[in-house]
């Protein structure tokens, strides 16, 4: 008789590890399912930062315009402020004018002499009120250096003297503050120019005619 062979079957799982691995498995997809929801959450911090700091360099830039414009207006509101006569002076120039020539004009009659005691009185009025304003008077002394920044020149002499020098001021300007409302009208002088006189061309003698001189060889002949 042959002995048979007991054939021993495999080792039966326990139930406590085949519940041990299930939990595993669900924690394994529990951690996938965070570590993706994680990832998510992580894309979106990332965007809402960029769009916060986007938003925030928008804000620098718009408070950094508000500031510039609001220095810009408090400048052009001070300098309105500043020059705010310009215009009335500018208009009251004529008038100073007309005061200036005929407080300046030569040999007045007696007559003519009282009134230009009133018209001196308001013309230093005038000059008075607008001193006040910041309004200088530019009036040139004959003989002065030209200053192109406060004069103007209308005509220029020849003289004897240096040139650009103020020979004659025509009407005085006026400066607004550091603002030139109108520069000083004057002559000025210029070096004369020495006359260019022709060349000197040397006259030649005029030959005579070569019939002439044989005529007149002819004659001594005869």
């Amino acid at each position: 008789m042959t002995e048979e062979k007991k054939v021993t079957p495999e080792k039966e799982i326990p139930k406590e590890d085949k519940k041990e691995e299930k939990a595993d498995r669900k924690l394994e997809k529990k951690f996938a399912a965070l570590e993706e929801e994680m990832k998510k959450l992580q894309d979106e911090l990332k965007k809402t930062q960029n769009e916060s700091d986007e938003w925030k360099n928008k804000y620098y830039m718009a408070f950094a315009d508000m500031a510039n414009l609001r220095k810009q207006n408090e400048k052009t509101y001070a300098e309105a402020l500043k020059y705010r006569s310009f215009g009335f002076v500018e208009k009251l120039i004529p008038a100073l004018d007309s005061f200036h020539i005929a407080l300046t004009m030569g040999n007045p009659t007696p007559e003519v002499r009282n009134y230009l005691v009133g018209f001196e009185y308001i013309y230093r009025q005038l000059t008075n009120v607008l001193d006040e304003e910041g309004v200088k008077e530019i009036d040139p002394k004959l003989g002065s250096e030209f200053d192109l920044n406060t004069m103007h020149a209308v005509e220029a002499v020849e003289t004897d003297g240096p040139p650009n020098k103020v020979v004659k001021v025509m009407a005085k300007g006026y400066q607004l503050k550091d603002r030139m409302v109108r520069s000083a009208m004057v002559i000025v002088s210029k070096a004369k120019v020495a006359p260019v006189e022709p060349p000197k061309t040397e006259e030649k003698p005029v030959s005579e005619p070569i019939e002439k001189k044989e005529e007149t060889s002819a004659r001594k002949d005869a």
